[in-house]
């Protein structure tokens, strides 16, 4: 009976999960409601509350899947330049980044939407998408640097994400200091260039 019981609230998990994540893709994070999804899901309001703690919890699984698809296409851009600089690679994954946003605007921004409570933990498996995306940018810069300083490393790969997370929203944007979006990938490569330069 137990058993049964588990199967069903998990089962439950991932049909809101992929009903949410149709919302954001369609309409944004600002579209999810707790009411629409329990009627497309054939359930009561509070049955959501009994698979996760609240929306937010929703949402963060809704973007641990994103994080998925996002580091599955960043990795996969890479493996196609293996034989590069590190250099080069960085630039493969930044452009990676960027095409990624391009075709999901919507689940992408919800990876930095979501609002926390100053007193809420972020999950840990929240925390390890987020550092296996950040492990692929780090590798080429090990190469680069091969006797860092302790956190270096650490520092220069969350500085070098923040820079081109930054290209991208501004430019994704239009904002009045983006770049046109046409020449983003040519901003993205200068910067990383210029950076990585020994």
């Amino acid at each position: 009976m137990a058993h049964d019981t588990t199967k069903r609230r998990e089962a439950l998990r991932t049909t809101l999960t992929e009903l949410a994540e149709a919302h954001v893709r369609a309409d944004g994070l600002a579209s999810l409601r707790a009411r629409t999804l329990a009627t497309e899901a054939g359930c009561a309001v509070g049955a959501i509350y009994n698979v996760f703690d609240d929306m937010t919890g929703l949402t963060l699984a809704v973007n641990g899947r994103t994080f998925r698809r996002l580091g599955t296409h960043v990795s996969d851009a890479v493996a196609k330049v293996a034989d590069t600089t590190p250099t080069e690679r960085l630039v493969a994954m930044a452009v990676a980044y960027l095409e990624f946003a391009i075709a999901n605007p919507n689940l992408w921004r919800a990876l930095f939407d979501v609002e926390m409570s100053s007193d809420r933990d972020v999950p840990a498996w929240y925390l390890e998408e987020l550092g296996r995306l950040f492990a692929i940018i780090a590798g080429p810069l090990s190469e680069l640097h091969p006797d860092p300083a302790p956190g270096e490393i650490d520092l220069m790969t969350r500085a070098l994400f923040s820079s081109v997370h930054g290209i991208v929203l501004l430019g994704l944007e239009n904002r009045i200091s983006a770049v046109p979006r046409e020449r983003l990938e040519g901003m993205i490569e200068f910067l990383l260039h210029r950076v990585t330069a020994t």
